[in-house]
């Protein structure tokens, strides 16, 4: 099998067994508890927020065994999977806690990625890759950190960094950072940007509506405001190398660009700040691929590709069709698994089959874009195989 024809999914997760049991160690979210359902049975939840709706979810082995994670895989024809730790991450923990469990756990995720089968038809090609993880709490030092983000770099079948948008308490525009976004960009590890915490609930009133306007909304507004803060704060002029990936398409942030620019542009206090215009950065940025629907992924495309013809190096060489062709370069497709299952036993998942019916029905994206998106990006990005 080509390379060009994987099937890679780069937005799926796993809570560790490492980390599931300690979660059910805990009396506080997050946590995994015991209940019994009206029918008399038990099952065991997931509470990853005190106020969250539902008192959490039910969750099972799809979240932690690695078999039935390949199972998943192979039901939907996936190749490879680029495997990254589910949030919470280590954020409620105290430092000295947190930096050892995320030592603990990303040598468990090498473990799990370097003893996965390897793909048929390949003899370099693990089914299972994975983004570590850093002990990004309140109080940890940076020295800690750094040595985190070399354990990283050293095992190799992890090939970047999951992270959230608070950093060690102040946001990931935080000037602390500096060293870190440093030594990331040196080592090419891949950020993968996930959102958490979404917005403030009270935003979403008294009704009862579930998950819907946590995830759906707050997760996406969360990381536009943590990506723009990032933008804003420089840290893609002085770090040019550096490759950050964004969940659930980039949020609200390819709608909102045009905004953004010119409100920059209209601010004494960071007109100047930035080298760029402020569209010019969504280029240097990846998107995966979990929009759902051909509209949402065409328009993020065109984002991306406006923001290398108009506002980067390649303005020459700007047409409607190698705008499509750029902007795709940059996506890649994600299922989210085990999050968002079917609520038959015997149907496929959504998450699966409507996100690639939209990459499929993309207008614009030609058949070499699509097989790009669906797994070669994902194969020249994170050099798969080598």
């Amino acid at each position: 099998m080509a390379a060009q024809r994987l099937l890679v999914d780069i937005h799926t997760h796993v809570y560790l067994p490492r980390y599931a049991s300690f979660l059910r160690s805990r009396s506080a979210a997050p946590r995994i508890f015991t209940r019994t359902t009206p029918t008399g049975t038990k099952e065991e939840r997931l509470l990853i927020l005190d106020d969250e709706p539902s008192g959490g979810r039910p969750i099972g082995a799809q979240y932690w065994d690695r078999d039935e994670k390949l199972k998943f895989m192979d039901r939907h024809g996936i190749n490879v999977s680029i495997v990254s730790s589910a949030n919470p991450w280590l954020d409620f923990l105290p430092a000295s806690t947190a930096h050892q469990l995320a030592g603990e756990l990303n040598e468990d995720l090498e473990s799990y990625c370097s003893t996965s089968p390897s793909l048929s038809s390949s003899d370099t090609l693990k089914r299972l890759y994975g983004f570590g993880l850093l002990p990004l709490v309140p109080e940890v030092s940076i020295n800690s950190l750094l040595e985190i983000v070399d354990q990283i770099s050293k095992l190799p079948h992890l090939r970047g960094i999951i992270m959230g948008t608070r950093g060690i308490g102040n946001g990931l525009d935080d000037e602390a950072l500096e060293p870190v976004w440093e030594a990331i960009a040196k080592a090419g590890l891949v950020v993968f940007l996930h959102p958490h915490y979404g917005v403030d609930s009270s935003a979403w009133g008294a009704k009862d509506n579930g998950h819907v306007l946590p995830l759906a909304l707050g997760f996406t507004f969360e990381t536009t405001t943590a990506t723009t803060r990032l933008i804003l704060s420089g840290v893609f002029d002085r770090h040019p190398t550096l490759r950050i990936l964004l969940a659930h398409s980039g949020g609200a942030l390819p709608q909102l660009s045009s905004r953004l620019a010119s409100c920059i542009d209209h601010d004494p206090v960071v007109a100047s700040r930035l080298k760029h215009d402020a569209r010019y950065y969504l280029g240097k940025l990846y998107f995966d691929a979990v929009a759902y629907g051909p509209e949402e992924l065409g328009f993020v495309s065109d984002v991306i590709g406006r923001s290398v013809f108009k506002y980067g190096s390649d303005a020459d060489g700007f047409s409607s069709g190698t705008k499509k062709v750029v902007g795709s370069s940059r996506m890649l497709f994600g299922t989210d698994h085990p999050f968002f299952p079917p609520l038959k036993e015997t149907d496929k998942w959504k998450s699966v089959t409507e996100n690639l019916e939209a990459i499929e029905s993309v207008e614009g994206w030609g058949e070499v874009e699509k097989e790009n998106v669906r797994g070669g990006n994902a194969v020249r990005i994170f050099g798969l195989g080598s």
